[in-house]
């Protein structure tokens, strides 16, 4: 850990957002701590781009409050030196380059003129620092965004789908960047509904569906809460469904055993040691079988589950869509 001193924490509590009939964000509290990547995951339209313009001050609730380190971000001092936030990665004159971009806003911010150049270095885009940005890919515009976003060297930072855009190489470099930016203190939130983007570097998790939170915690204790699943390819489906709905006197009984569209088996509540002992016990044919992780499996819920109500809604005002991704 760095020896600087710790980023404050955000405190949702009670956040609730509606557009008409709709509510995008419903009773939302959770908190996030310094020091560590926080990872805002849910599918699209659940309500995270909503959430973070609310603590932004970007945004009005209906009811609730975003605080900073105990401050709402329009009272904070010195918004820009606080929290740097990255919302729109196309929100950039096509005309300038990227060197001016940061320039225009390290002037409106106040900010040293030093933190320019190295912010190109340290974001990878030295090189291209004077190419208009029109000519940059979705990939560097994010990487723009997130220099900008630093400029004022925050101790907060609010990042909604940073990874939108890169490619695997990129993706591999920016799971660095939040490491190191988490290790000197800061409060590190980062939205995404690609769960495999952030799973390797979060340490918490804050998971909503259709504006309501599902689960949040450090992300070791709810992947033991949340039971995984085991995915079985056999030409004896029928069969071993049947047998894993009866048991073993040493293992028991799966939960629950889902035949799924492809003709696989998603077994519950049975380890995959377990499902493999009994096929070859009842001399059943297995061609795959491979375990699924608990929190995986609760995502793959949420994603697979287009129930009524919350999330973004129906069709909004065009000034109201961009906070209802």
């Amino acid at each position: 850990m760095s020896g600087r001193p710790q980023g404050p924490h955000i405190e949702v509590s009670g956040l609730t957002k509606r557009y008409g009939a709709v509510r995008a964000v419903d009773d939302l509290s959770f908190t996030v701590r310094p020091g560590v990547v926080t990872g805002f995951l849910g599918p699209n339209g659940a309500g995270k781009s909503t959430t973070m313009r609310m603590i932004l001050g970007l945004v009005a609730p209906a009811s609730g409050t975003a605080t900073i380190g105990g401050r709402r971000y329009v009272d904070l001092s010195r918004p820009s030196a606080t929290v740097g936030a990255v919302l729109d990665a196309s929100a950039v004159h096509p005309g300038h380059s990227a060197r001016d971009h940061l320039h225009i806003y390290r002037t409106m911010g106040g900010h040293p003129a030093d933190r320019v150049d190295r912010l190109l270095t340290r974001l990878g885009l030295a090189e291209v620092a004077d190419r208009p940005t029109r000519t940059f890919s979705t990939g560097m515009r994010q990487r723009l965004s997130l220099a900008t976003a630093l400029l004022g060297d925050p101790r907060v930072l609010l990042l909604d789908e940073p990874g939108n855009g890169l490619d695997p190489e990129g993706i591999a470099w920016l799971r660095a960047l939040l490491r190191g930016l988490a290790a000197e203190g800061r409060t590190v939130l980062v939205s995404s509904h690609v769960l495999s983007e952030v799973q390797q570097i979060v340490e918490d998790v804050v998971v909503i569906r259709k504006g309501r939170l599902v689960a949040a915690g450090p992300l070791s204790e709810i992947e033991r809460s949340s039971p995984g699943t085991v995915l079985v390819r056999s030409p004896d489906a029928a069969e071993l469904r049947a047998a894993l709905l009866r048991g073993t006197a040493r293992d028991g009984a799966a939960d629950r055993v889902d035949l799924m569209a492809d003709g696989s088996l998603r077994v519950y509540g049975m380890a995959d040691r377990a499902v493999a002992d009994l096929a070859a016990a009842e001399r059943l044919r297995v061609h795959g079988l491979s375990a699924e992780a608990g929190l995986e499996q609760l995502f793959l819920r949420l994603a697979g589950d287009d129930g009524p109500a919350g999330g973004d809604g129906p069709p909004v005002p065009a000034n109201e869509k961009a906070a209802r991704r």
